[in-house]
């Protein structure tokens, strides 16, 4: 089961995003199949999503900025090399870590030599967004960017799909603004639990209900959204 921070309700502060994300890994998660790598995988939260996966192996590297006591990591890696042979994998999945990664294009010669030929690869990546895990926040990258720079790593292109568009991205951002900022940084509101609850249980689900109810006839635009999720392919 996808945790509910992950798959949450419309009470969440993060609905918007983590939904869309959900949703759009669920749809493409079919693709992927046999020995799984997630990369990046942290507490390897959408795990339950991949079906068609016969071993599910999460690498990650212990780097500032990311606490990983509570997660479910089989393997660190250098940030450089992964410790695995070659064609070691039929798929790999990351979700919200190439913005993580300074050194990217180094990094992508080394995810195609441990997939197979045939492979799959899904990867989700912010493209609007708050600075997070500081200081390893480094780049946020157009679906120009991600897919000029897999197809230069010898990676094909099979999919690209956006979540969100511009007016869901511009409400959930105002909504992160407001549970973060206004209960830590407004001092009516942070000097006094009950206004804490009143944003976080009355106010933060209202309005994405209020959202919920208008976003399906708001004239929308994709030029600006939440992430960008790519499905590529080894040859």
């Amino acid at each position: 089961m996808v945790p509910y921070d992950f798959n949450p309700s419309i009470s969440h502060p993060l609905y918007w995003i983590r939904k869309g994300l959900y949703n759009k890994i669920n749809l493409y998660s079919g693709e992927l199949r046999g020995r799984l790598l997630d990369f990046g995988c942290g507490a390897k939260p959408y795990q339950s999503l991949f079906t068609k996966v016969t071993e599910y192996v999460g690498v990650d590297y212990a780097g500032e900025g990311h606490d990983h006591s509570n997660e479910s990591i089989d393997v660190y890696y250098d940030g450089k090399t992964l410790p695995f042979t070659d064609a070691s994998f039929s798929a790999i999945f990351t979700s919200e870590v190439f913005e993580h990664i300074f050194t990217l294009p180094a990094i992508l010669p080394e995810l195609y030599r441990v997939l197979q030929p045939g492979g799959k690869m899904l990867i989700t990546c912010p493209f609007a967004w708050e600075e997070h895990e500081i200081p390893a926040d480094y780049a946020r990258y157009t679906r120009f960017a991600l897919q000029d720079l897999l197809q230069t790593a010898g990676f094909t292109i099979v999919q690209v799909d956006k979540n969100g568009h511009a007016i869901s991205a511009l409400h959930q951002l105002f909504i992160v603004y407001l549970h973060d900022e206004w209960i830590h940084r407004v001092w009516f509101f942070s000097r006094f639990n009950l206004f804490k609850k009143i944003v976080r249980q009355i106010l933060v689900p209202l309005l994405n209900g209020l959202f919920w109810l208008v976003e399906p006839v708001w004239p929308r635009s994709d030029k600006f959204y939440l992430n960008t999720i790519l499905l590529v392919e080894k040859k």
